[in-house]
C-alpha cells in the first residue's frame, strides 16, 4: 500500500446556507489523501498502474463547482466519485475548508474531514 496526497487545492465556490454565500461565493481549500497499492506502478513506471493526481484534482474542482449548503455534502460527493471512477483507491480522506467563513469572528477557516473505504 501507499498514499498519494494532493494538498492545498484552492478553489472559489458558492457553498453555504446563507443567501449571500451562494451569491458572492468564497475561497476554499481542499486537501485529499488516497490509499492504494502503489507497488505495481513503482515497478512499471506506467501512469495506468497508479492513481493519477491530475484525475483527483479534476474531480475536486468539478464537485466544488456544484453548489451545496453543506461542506459535508461536497466531501461525500468527492469521495463517491473517486471510488466510482478509480478502482485502485482503497481508502480516501478529504478535508474541505471554507476560508474566512462569515461566522461573526476572526476565523481563518472552518474545515470538515471525511474518510471512506472501498466497499468490498
Amino acid at each position: 500500500m501507499g498514499k498519494i496526497k494532493v494538498e492545498n487545492i484552492r478553489v472559489f465556490a458558492y457553498h453555504g446556507c446563507l443567501k449571500e454565500e451562494t451569491k458572492i461565493g468564497s475561497d476554499y481549500r481542499v486537501d485529499l489523501e488516497v490509499e492504494a497499492d502503489l507497488q505495481t506502478s513503482a515497478k512499471t513506471d506506467d501512469l495506468n498502474d497508479t492513481v493519477d493526481y491530475v484525475f483527483l484534482n479534476r474531480i475536486i474542482k468539478e464537485e466544488m463547482d456544484m453548489a451545496s449548503h453543506l461542506l459535508e455534502t461536497v466531501a461525500k460527493r468527492i469521495l463517491n466519485r473517486i471510488f466510482n471512477e478509480d478502482k485502485l483507491v482503497k481508502k480516501a480522506t478529504v478535508w474541505v475548508s471554507k476560508l474566512n467563513p462569515p461566522i461573526g469572528g476572526d476565523v481563518a477557516r472552518v474545515t470538515i474531514k471525511m474518510t471512506d473505504k472501498r466497499k468490498k
